[in-house]
């Protein structure tokens, strides 16, 4: 049996062997977050356009479909088609309070039943029902935090009326998201991580969604949607969301 240090020495090879995607390095911790996080989005007013074309980019390159929306309206009908190419008939969202828009109007005008997620934290019985209702449910409709341009990687917020299943159990996860949430690099978003670290309660799960679920044995053989959705798809709509 191999040694340990020859079993890391092995697995260092490996890592040599592939080129890195970007320099990584640390970053300086702010003393004020929240106002470097200001000034990323307003330098960002100008740049969203390339760095939405980057994130589309890196996100269909790990698998991910990115639509688009003129506006909030036209969600629905995206979702729709999804929800009949692949035989569903109703999809999971988060509460509208968290998404921005009310989905559930123009769900209905596509014969979806729409579960929507509460605000108030259910009671124990309750909870579980709804990760069943959840769990079989076919399409996980969701907001985005962050869009990170650098990976293609998607950043969800868990709290109540947005719980982390609704982006992990279906089998399809669909995300809406605006210019509004792009950044350009994973520097950037630590600044945010800190801002939210710094106004919110502690508690909140973080997740950082890279393309569908993908699992490999240890032969290699990959598989998708075992420990997530086996597929992702992202709609970035051209109007704000919220505010116009």
């Amino acid at each position: 049996m191999s040694s340990r240090a020859e079993f890391l020495g092995r697995i260092r090879q490996q890592i040599a062997r592939a080129p890195a995607l970007f320099d990584a390095a640390p970053s300086l911790r702010p003393a004020r977050p929240a106002d470097v996080a200001d000034t990323i989005c307003r330098e960002l007013i100008e740049r969203w356009p390339a760095t939405l074309e980057r994130f589309q980019r890196e996100f269909e390159r790990v698998g991910g479909v990115l639509h688009r929306a003129a506006s909030v309206s036209d969600v629905p009908a995206i979702v729709g088609r999804l929800a009949r190419e692949r035989n569903a008939g109703s999809v999971v969202s988060w509460h509208p309070s968290a998404l921005g828009f009310d989905p559930g109007p123009g769900m209905a005008a596509e014969k979806l039943t729409c579960h929507m997620m509460p605000t108030d934290v259910p009671p124990s019985g309750t909870r579980h029902e709804i990760r069943e209702t959840i769990a079989m449910t076919p399409l996980g409709l969701t907001g985005v935090d962050l869009a990170l341009a650098e990976t293609g990687t998607m950043i969800l917020r868990s709290a109540p009326g947005r719980p982390r299943s609704t982006s992990l159990l279906p089998a399809c996860h669909v995300a809406v998201f605006d210019r509004a949430v792009l950044v350009e690099s994973l520097a950037q978003v630590s600044v945010f991580l800190e801002a939210w670290h710094a106004e919110e309660a502690s508690g909140a799960v973080i997740n950082f969604i890279t393309g569908p679920s993908r699992t490999a044995d240890i032969e290699l053989t990959l598989t998708r949607g075992v420990h997530g959705p086996k597929e992702v798809h992202a709609i970035f709509v051209e109007r704000p969301i919220r505010g116009g």
